[in-house]
């Protein structure tokens, strides 16, 4: 079985990508190939983080890898938090800190349409390629469920009534911003093998 590293210390999204590859890959962790250290983010784009973490990982350790950066964009703040989602409400990383000041945010505002957005960076033996996720929907006025991770619990997908925090992981997987993603990427893969 052949070996990738999801470059990502984030043990949600590791769970929900081993779902989805599904045993085609071994999915190393940053651990896993000895890498300790965080991950730095610092471009202005979902695309150029996950590039850059991917490029770390590939230049340091040598090991074929994928990094992805999700973003929720929100119309009526002009879309943010987009490329600062994680750190929206400061450098703490707090998902309740983050999904407070959404809400404050959109206090009296009618206008609750949003999108999740990943960018995945897939290095493959040196040879580079991109995948993007989209999901829109709107924001609700207040905290539903109790699974999932980061805006889930305020995010109600279109076409469902339920935040992303009140389904299971595997109807959130088939809908999802990086699970739509993940997809493409694991499409990509499956075409890769004779």
């Amino acid at each position: 079985m052949k070996k990738l590293c999801f470059a990502t210390n984030n043990r949600h999204k590791l769970a929900e990508v081993s779902q989805m590859l599904e045993g085609k890959y071994e999915l190393l962790t940053l651990q896993d190939i000895g890498c300790h250290e965080d991950l730095a983010e610092e471009q202005d784009t979902l695309e150029g983080n996950s590039r850059q973490k991917a490029e770390y990982v590939w230049d340091n350790y040598n090991v074929s890898c994928f990094a992805d950066d999700t973003g929720l964009e929100v119309e009526a703040l002009n879309g943010a938090p987009g490329v600062y989602s994680a750190r929206y409400a400061g450098p703490q990383r707090s998902d309740a800190d983050n999904i407070n000041k959404l809400l404050d945010s959109l206090q009296g505002q009618e206008n609750r349409r949003a999108r999740f957005r990943t960018s995945i960076t897939l290095i493959l033996d040196g040879q580079q390629h991109q995948f993007e996720g989209i999901v829109t929907g709107s924001i609700a006025t207040g905290w539903k469920g109790d699974k999932g991770f980061g805006y889930d619990p305020v995010f109600i997908p279109d076409g469902h009534e339920r935040t992303f925090a009140q389904m299971s992981a595997e109807e959130k997987n088939a809908i999802s911003h990086r699970g739509r993603a993940t997809q493409e990427l694991v499409r990509f893969l499956k075409g890769l093998e004779v």
